[in-house]
């Protein structure tokens, strides 16, 4: 009697990344297998978020015609946690979050929750700029696409997966989208000084989908990041990327002041308030070759 054969199908492996320049700022995406199977692309204006979700969606879409599972490596906590956690309790409540305003990126989350539909895939998180190789390999690729747009030149968009059928032809790697086509929803314009570059950045860190991916916190903190927290207590930004977690209540950020040091520095006093206290926040930006990272941050108790 012939023995029995048993066919398992083999899971296909792929890492999945995101970068912007500044944050928002010029914007890359892209996904990795093998040298023979990788795709990239961006905008000339987005976030580093939306680069995680596109790297994703646009795998799925290349590997629809597949059988085989697909296992995808992130280094994106909110992009794990919005497709495998949060993204049930959206749909339910129409695309709003549990406060009711409406989730962030909510076209691409729509386009990847239907990419997903009968789809055998399953997310590992993996730790960034690591020493993971095709982690690594991805995170080049789609910094190369927003090297690219920074320098006013089409990305290299890699050769993708052969016999795909993309759904979405206005996105299809390497073509220039703008910001309007893709994401309409996307409120922010590129600012338009220094100033106001830098208030839209803090806000940024103010976001559940910022504070939920350490990776998307770490491109924002300069290498020499430190903050004076309101105990006195001092932080490193080693200490902030790993206890960094959305916030349990939303915070409103009011403008104070804000005054340049320097012509690469912004200094912003801000402040935010709760129901019997507020907090005087300073924080000092500096621009280097990757755009404006904070450098330092103080939060100080006032009465009310």
């Amino acid at each position: 009697m012939l023995p029995r054969v048993r066919i398992v199908a083999v899971t296909i492996i792929a890492a999945a990344d995101g970068s912007a320049l500044g944050n928002p700022g010029p914007a890359g995406w892209a996904w990795y297998v093998d040298d023979d199977r990788w795709a990239a692309g961006g905008w000339a204006h987005g976030t580093n978020n939306m680069g995680e979700l596109m790297a994703v969606l646009d795998l799925l879409q290349q590997t629809a015609h597949l059988d085989e599972p697909l296992n995808v490596l992130c280094d994106s906590q909110y992009v794990i946690k919005s497709i495998t956690q949060w993204m049930p309790g959206w749909k339910r409540k129409g695309w709003r979050k549990g406060d009711g305003k409406p989730v962030q990126n909510v076209e691409l989350m729509k386009a990847l929750d239907t990419a997903l539909a009968d789809r055998d895939v399953d997310f590992t998180w993996v730790k960034g700029h690591a020493g993971h190789a095709l982690n690594e390999a991805a995170d080049e690729r789609a910094r190369a696409a927003a090297t690219a747009f920074q320098a006013g030149r089409d990305p290299e968009s890699g050769p993708g997966w052969a016999g795909s059928s993309i759904d979405h032809p206005d996105v299809r790697p390497g073509q220039t989208v703008t910001e309007e086509d893709l994401f309409s929803s996307y409120e922010e314009s590129s600012p338009a000084t220094n100033e106001e570059q830098v208030v839209a950045l803090e806000r940024e860190l103010l976001t559940d989908g910022c504070r939920a991916d350490p990776a998307a916190v770490a491109a924002l903190l300069h290498p020499d990041w430190y903050e004076v927290g309101q105990s006195g207590r001092l932080w490193t930004r080693e200490d902030m990327l790993s206890a960094i977690g959305p916030l349990t209540e939303p915070v409103t950020l009011e403008v104070v002041r804000t005054s340049r040091p320097t012509d690469d520095q912004v200094l912003l006093l801000w402040r935010s308030m709760d129901d019997d206290s507020s907090t005087l926040r300073t924080s000092l930006w500096s621009r280097g070759r990757t755009g404006w990272r904070q450098l330092f941050h103080q939060g100080t108790r006032e009465l009310i």
